[in-house]
């Protein structure tokens, strides 16, 4: 495969729902992995040059906090863009077993999700709104002082670490929040996984890794031969690329990774083009077959 490349988290776009086990739950699992693509999109686009890590199911629960937060105007266009509503019947609920679906215990596989809001103090809050939020999120509203602007920091930035098991210790920077912020909403996802097909530490050497604008640099590259998902597509406008999955160990989540098979093709001609549905296309028109992988570690 021709480097670069796109690499998706399958547990973060959440396409493989069951309908037959919960059908809003499947719809609401849909639409988020939908809204999630497309701010991606537009992330990649402004960031053409510059490495992307970015999940699908947590932009779409953030957003879903927003609606449940907002009104009028402002909730109107959020449910516009995600196509569904936290306040329609049966959505709370939805949204509670795709949380379930996704940390489920994997076997060796372990996945979190943290959600929270933290709200200036002395705000006022529309009466019931802790109850509701807490319930459609398992997640309690967090009351802070900005006015405190570092003491604030402190806090949101102690529960990100918290949340992320101490992979992410200074979320927010010095003066990110100060006596002006009323609102700051936070979503973190933690995964650790371990490759079904283990890389051989042996196999990992010195390789040369072509960037996007055309340079190249010798970096460590991992190696293995073995049987993958395999599938080659075409783009709308005709550009060659092909998919491998890469199963972790409970075998319930996977890597996708997706690449131009022309080393000068731009990603952009992937990622503009991306959505949950293509995601689901390759899932469905992949074969198993034998391949040399060769990927940066």
């Amino acid at each position: 495969m021709q480097l670069p490349l796109v690499v998706l988290a399958g547990m973060a776009l959440l396409c493989v729902a069951d309908p037959l086990r919960h059908p809003t739950g499947s719809r609401v699992a849909q639409l988020s992995a939908d809204f999630g693509v497309k701010v991606f999109r537009e992330v990649a686009k402004v960031s053409p040059d510059r490495n992307v890590a970015f999940s699908p199911f947590g932009v779409a629960s953030v957003l879903a906090m927003l609606q449940m937060a907002a009104a009028g105007e402002s909730r109107s266009q959020i449910k516009a863009a995600m196509e569904y509503g936290v306040h329609e019947r049966g959505i709370p609920q939805a949204l509670r077993w795709l949380r379930k679906e996704l940390t489920a215990p994997k076997n060796q596989d372990k996945v979190d999700v943290a959600d929270a809001l933290f709200v200036q103090r002395d705000l006022g809050l529309a009466p019931g709104f802790m109850k509701t939020f807490a319930r459609a999120f398992r997640q309690t509203v967090k009351q802070v002082n900005f006015t405190e602007g570092e003491r604030a920091r402190f806090i949101i930035n102690d529960w990100v670490k918290d949340s992320t098991h101490g992979m992410i210790s200074d979320f927010l920077g010095p003066g990110t929040v100060d006596d002006l912020t009323r609102l700051v909403l936070v979503n973190a996802v933690y995964f650790k996984g371990l490759w079904k097909l283990p890389f051989p530490e042996a196999a990992t050497r010195q390789r040369i890794f072509h960037k996007s604008d055309g340079s190249s640099v010798v970096v460590p590259m991992m190696e293995q031969t073995a049987k993958f998902n395999y599938g080659e597509f075409l783009t709308p406008d005709r550009v060659d690329y092909d998919v491998v999955e890469l199963p972790y160990h409970g075998d319930t989540l996977s890597m996708l990774i997706a690449a131009p098979y022309r080393r000068e093709v731009p990603l952009a001609a992937l990622t503009r083009v991306l959505d949950a549905q293509l995601v689901g296309k390759w899932k469905t028109n992949m074969t198993r077959v034998p391949r040399q992988l060769v990927l940066p570690k």
